[in-house]
This record gives structure tokens, sequence and C-alpha cells, in this order.
């Protein structure tokens, strides 16, 4: 009888870090385009390394011309645009290598790309990372880690549920 006054479960999308280092707010990027989350809702991620992973099971979508920025679709069809670094599209793809292809089904924790930190740094272009949860509106951010050293394809980095 009260069934029908019980709360339905959400899916809960779960994204792990796609690269060691340290987790920060948009606001905290930069750059407008992210920080006033004109693209959508996410998080930011200052490298300690050199490799970048799949936050979650699902199927790249994009890859930039100059290999710095991924879009992602995951398993539940949200889409994601991992961006490496900003104004790294300036260096037209030198000191990226990619691992994976357009339409190219990945695991959480398999590697997309890696990138010459030294010769980014040398240009003196900031790596910070940002994940962006594109055309979000059906999505309530739970939790993002912020201010925490995140371990790729360990720490959590955002829970959300779906309207």
């Amino acid at each position: 009888m009260f069934q029908k006054f019980k709360k339905k479960k959400k899916n809960v999308l779960s994204l792990l870090a796609p690269i060691n280092g340290t987790c920060i707010s948009l606001s905290e990027v930069p750059d407008e385009v992210f920080s006033s989350k004109m693209m959508g809702d996410g998080v930011a991620i200052k490298p300690t390394s050199n490799k970048l992973f799949a936050p979650t099971d699902g199927k790249v979508t994009f890859i930039a011309e100059t290999k710095h920025a991924i879009g992602f679709v995951t398993t539940d069809g949200q889409e994601l645009l991992i961006h490496v670094g900003l104004d790294t599209v300036s260096l037209n793809g030198e000191g990226f290598s990619l691992s994976v292809e357009v339409n190219q089904e990945v695991r959480a924790g398999e590697q997309l790309l890696s990138f010459n930190q030294t010769f980014i740094e040398d240009n003196q272009l900031n790596l910070i990372t940002p994940i962006i949860l594109l055309e979000n509106k059906n999505l309530n951010l739970e939790q993002l880690t912020i201010g925490t050293d995140v371990i790729a394809g360990e720490t959590i980095i955002i829970n959300c549920t779906q309207n």
C-alpha cells in the first residue's frame, strides 16, 4: 500500500580521476569558459602525472585534431569532455600521444593519451585538466572531491544522480 510513497532509486554515475593530481573546483580554473561552467559542471585536476585514463566505461566520441581534448560518452549516455591543459590547442598536437581513436569502446582506467609535461610547461602553458559533464541538466552532483589528491583509476571525483 505504501509502495507508491517510496522514492524511486536514482542511477548513480561515478567518475574516477582520469589523472593523478589535486582535484580543484572549476571556479579555480583560470579560463572563463570552464570557471563559469559555460560548457557544464564538473571538476578540474592539477596533474602530477602525464597519462590520462578513462574515468568510467564508455566510448570515445571526439578527439580534438590537436589531441588535447577527448569527448566521451558513458554507458549511461552522459557526455563528458576531458580537456588537458589550458590553451594547449596552441601546440597543434605536439607533445601529445593518443592511445585511443574515435568510436573506440573503453573501460574505466584504460589509457586515453599521454603528454610531455616538460614540453607543455616549457611553453608556459597551464596543465590544469577540466573534466566536464556536458549538457548535465538531468544530473545532480552529489559529491565533488575538491582540495584532495586523487589517484587515476582509483579516486572517485564525481558522484551524481540522474533525475
